[in-house]
């Protein structure tokens, strides 16, 4: 039995049975029934009940309060009742801008894999070190092992983004695996097409989008790419894959879904990350590397700059592939790549924007991440660092990138050359050492080095500045506008909102106001934006964008419910920016709200925000202030 089926059957039981049952929904903390004949259903029964926090009457809809695990309760009635499951599981919104939802989305797919990532990078860079030193040759076994350990997870990278891109899409993790090796292939990989075949023909022949074909796919022709190392075709076929799962789950009966619908799945996605998004991946690079050579044909130093500049987006999209053969072209024929090396700029610059937040920031998980991020990014690996550090912060990315432009204007300028192939980071410098024993193109390429760093460093410790959180208050805890503190460890809990405060025992709904959910203060908001009130993450969400769950690293969890009854919206009014999963920062804007369409449609502003663990918590005290900002503190909870 599962763990909330004996609550489901009970529940159903006490609100008159199955039959009694026309319709059922729920939001971030109830069940909304509705039901044939309210007189039926055993109000006092259910209250009392192990698992139910109150019974409420509202809006047409007998309202069963569970609280955080009413998801779970829902699905379990659902069966009980035959109903088709329609919770809404949340879902990447509809109406974020693009370039958000493309952060937050890449950024959420990276962080479980953030640790190991960094360490890896590690690894690499002290295998390399160490092998440089000749402390053991790089035929050596020690050096395959710790290099094997240091560079599966990069070369394979679309296998652990498959998974994690699966949890974030809603696909079954295994699927997201599958399709992650399949890219990775070496029957399918590009370089292993290549070597010593023949292609069946060109596609686009006498264009520059000229492609030799190797393999097909029944007559549709599959252009060669090495997807091993690549972030966006992974991440894209995922997506499209947890969209063909729902349609064939939808379709395909009961009987043979276990193993008909994952397979329907890979039949479709995989084939379609390898005719549509592997030729997208390929034209675009090729676009941008001929771009770059008809730009460095008047001017180096531009051209310098745009690869120095836009480097790490275009490997963020593996869009990067289109300079490869150039520069494998030019160091086999002219005997050195000078357009390509501008991108050594981004190395440093990544480093040094990593070296600035720890310098700046009070945030000690961010300090923590910053220690190997920047020893890794050092050694050639940035990857830790771009989607740990740069992407879900912003601003420091834009750092890094005009810090990488500034210097890669220097190096296109310079005529900055690489010799021989091979090496990452600082190890790449013997390479570029000039044939003839001269130092000329070492000192360009050191005070290549020396200006990226400073412009990166310089900029992120004048231009990040990161939202006031506990971590940084500098002892203003024990301000006017909180009422104490003791020496217990605390968590401060800003306003979500600009508005006037109200008791929680104003709010007209009794889950609230009796402290069912768990203690706070509401807020009448004066604007239309909810912000974040801590550092943490997204833990629920409810898809029509009226209540959102939060929980902080040091495990206080709180709700906020914007407006009583909103759910009845279905959404309208409401727009999203974050998912399930996501890390946010205190003051990081989560949802906008039409407060006055809200209103107009009768419904109650007034927002909740309660600690829905407050059982776990030593106290919490909460602010004098009458009306409050999103800079001022709201709660402190004490643990």
């Amino acid at each position: 039995m599962g763990k909330y089926e004996k609550l489901a059957q009970d529940i159903v039981v006490n609100v008159g049975g199955k039959e009694n049952v026309s319709g059922l929904v729920h939001c971030i903390t109830r069940l909304r029934f509705t039901l044939k004949d309210e007189s039926m259903a055993q109000d006092e029964t259910l209250k009392n009940m192990d698992g139910v926090i109150t019974v409420m009457k509202s809006s047409g809809q007998y309202q069963v309060v569970i609280g955080n695990h009413v998801p779970e309760v829902f699905e379990d009635v659902c069966k009980i009742l035959d109903l088709e499951n329609n919770s809404g599981e949340s879902e990447p919104p509809k109406k974020k801008k693009k370039i958000d939802l493309l952060i937050d989305t890449v950024s959420g797919i990276f962080q479980p894999i953030l640790g190991i990532m960094a360490a890896c990078g590690m690894l690499k860079g002290f295998n390399t070190l160490f092998a440089t030193l000749h402390l053991y040759s790089e035929t050596s076994g020690g050096y395959l092992v710790i290099n094997a350990a240091g560079d599966a997870l990069f070369t394979f990278l679309p296998l652990f983004l498959g998974y994690t891109a699966a949890k974030k899409f809603g696909l079954k993790p295994m699927i997201g695996l599958a399709l992650g090796a399949a890219m990775c292939y070496p029957g399918i990989q590009g370089s292993a097409i290549a070597e010593g075949a023949k292609p069946l023909y060109t596609l686009l022949n006498g264009t520059m989008f000229a492609s030799p074909v190797y393999v097909d796919f029944f007559g549709i022709p599959i252009i060669s790419i090495d997807y091993t190392g690549t972030v966006i075709p992974i991440i894209l076929t995922v997506w499209f894959a947890s969209k063909c799962e729902k349609f064939f789950n939808r379709y395909v009966p009961d009987l043979v879904k276990f193993f008909f619908v994952p397979m329907l799945t890979l039949l479709v996605a995989l084939p379609v990350a390898m005719i549509v998004i592997g030729p997208i991946a390929t034209f675009a690079s090729t676009l941008i590397s001929e771009f770059t050579l008809m730009i460095r044909s008047f001017s180096p130093l531009l051209a310098g700059a745009i690869v120095g500049a836009t480097w790490q987006i275009l490997v963020i999209f593996g869009i990067h592939w289109g300079f490869i053969p150039v520069y494998i072209n030019n160091i086999m024929t002219l005997g050195y790549d000078n357009v390509m090396m501008p991108f050594f700029a981004c190395t440093f610059a990544t480093s040094a924007v990593v070296l600035g937040i720890y310098f700046k920031t009070k945030d000690k998980k961010l300090k923590q991440m910053a220690i190997p991020n920047f020893i890794s990014g050092i050694f050639g690996v940035t990857e830790p660092a771009i989607y740990g550090m740069l992407l879900p912060l912003k601003k420091p990315f834009i750092i890094s990138c005009i810090a990488g432009g500034i210097g890669g204007a220097f190096y296109g300028h310079f005529n900055f050359r690489k010799f021989i192939m091979g090496g990452m980071g600082i190890f790449e410098l013997p390479n570029m050492m000039n044939p003839d024993g001269s130092m000329g193109n070492i000192i360009v390429a050191l005070v290549g080095i020396v200006i990226s760093m400073t412009v990166g460093f310089l900029l992120t410790v004048i231009f990040y500045k990161e939202p006031a959180t506990q971590s940084n208050l500098d002892g203003k805890v024990t301000k006017e506008n909180i009422t104490e503190t003791s020496e217990a460890e605390e968590t401060i809990l800003f306003s979500p909102l600009n508005g006037k405060v109200i008791p929680l025992e104003e709010v007209k709904d009794a889950a609230f106001s009796s402290g069912a959910l768990g203690d706070g203060l509401a807020v009448l908001p004066e604007t239309g934006e909810l912000y974040s009130p801590i550092n943490g993450t997204v833990v629920a969400l409810f898809p029509t964008g009226h209540a959102i769950g939060l929980s902080t690293d040091s495990g206080v969890e709180i709700l906020i419910h914007i407006g009583m009854d909103t759910v009845s919206l279905e959404g309208k009014g409401f727009e999203t920016s974050v998912s399930v999963g996501d890390k946010v920062i205190r003051g990081q804007k989560l949802i906008d709200f039409d407060k006055d369409a809200i209103t107009s449609a009768g419904y109650d502003i007034i927002t909740p925000i309660v600690i829905t663990n407050t059982q776990d918590v030593l106290s919490i005290k909460k602010t004098n202030k009458a009306d409050v900002t999103n800079n001022d503190m709201l709660l402190t909870v004490k643990r």
